[in-house]
């Protein structure tokens, strides 16, 4: 009997030793009848317990199940409300359906044997359908008893195929595999997961930065070796050009004494290319424009003494 009902039946039971006590003894029917009255009053208070205590509450986002010494767990799941059940013979069982977050911190080893410290955060709730299933195999703390095993069990083999600095650099493709495989493993313990999500230390992501940083900075120190090697070697290559070419110049001068001034001629039409496509108007003599063809007129006076020989020759004879 609950509190309320106690309290009615007292009232009540006074109030009828109260006027039994105003009539009197004499009467044996005025006895009579406040005995029935007093019966009917306890009978109708323990109705108002019996009835009481056979109700449940179901609250929102939970269900319930009902257990009978009877016929054990029954398949029937009871949503909100207020529901009947026989006191002793049934007891139910009432589970909270709602997403529940939690945090599952583990240690474990990468592929290039460093230990890292994660925390897995999930939201889990259990399949609504398999209710039954899940109390009579797990009972009602069925999180407390699946999630930690196997989110370590996950996390431990998936880790171990990734390096300690790809757990950063490649976190996403992390989370999706630990989020896949825990997906797949709570199914079989009929668990709902809504969300996983992954956590490393501070420390770890602090050490993987700095391993980064000095790949980084080696890796630009490589780069500057192998182009300050290029460039020398690119300074020996033109270097020796630039003998080969000065010695084929020398040979070409050797051979015909015409070569530089064939040179003057290219120079000269470089530079009229120049002043030509330029907006800048410029009046160049022939000495400037390197068309000086009044120096150097050996070549004129060794043709013109050639063709002298030629005509005397041909006079004699």
């Amino acid at each position: 009997m609950n509190r309320s009902g106690r309290q009615t039946f007292n009232q009540i039971a006074e109030m009828l030793r109260s006027r039994a006590g105003n009539s009197g003894q004499g009467a044996g029917s005025g006895n009579h009848s406040a005995l029935i009255g007093v019966g009917l009053v306890i009978g109708l208070a323990g109705l108002g317990t019996l009835v009481n205590l056979s109700l449940y509450n179901v609250d929102g986002g939970h269900r319930a199940i009902k257990y009978s010494r009877i016929s054990g767990i029954s398949p029937k799941i009871y949503s909100e409300g207020t529901h009947f059940f026989i006191p002793w013979l049934e007891t139910p069982q009432i589970y909270d359906v709602r997403a529940k977050p939690r945090n599952i911190a583990s240690l474990t080893g990468t592929k290039d044997l460093q230990m890292v410290n994660i925390t897995c955060r999930v939201l889990s709730r259990p399949n609504v359908t398999a209710l039954p299933t899940i109390y009579r195999t797990l009972g009602t703390d069925y999180d407390e008893r699946v999630l930690p095993s196997i989110v370590n069990e996950v996390l431990k083999s998936v880790v171990a195929q990734f390096n300690a600095s790809q757990l950063i650099t490649q976190r996403e493709k992390v989370s999706r595999l630990v989020r896949e495989n825990l997906v797949r493993r709570a199914r079989i313990f009929n668990i709902e997961l809504d969300d996983v999500s992954l956590q490393f230390s501070p420390e770890f992501t602090a050490a993987v930065e700095a391993k980064q940083v000095a790949q980084q900075e080696t890796q630009r120190a490589a780069y500057l070796v192998d182009r300050a090697r290029q460039e020398k070697q690119g300074a020996i290559v033109r270097a020796q050009g630039e003998a080969k070419s000065a010695e084929l110049i020398g040979e070409a001068i050797k051979k015909s004494k015409g070569f530089l001034e064939l040179r003057k001629i290219e120079a000269a039409r470089d530079i009229s290319r120049i002043l030509a496509e330029g907006n800048n108007k410029v009046f160049l003599n022939s000495e400037n424009l390197m068309l000086n063809v009044t120096e150097q007129k050996y070549e004129a006076d060794d043709q013109y003494n050639d063709l002298i020989g030629s005509r005397d020759e041909a006079v004699k004879k």
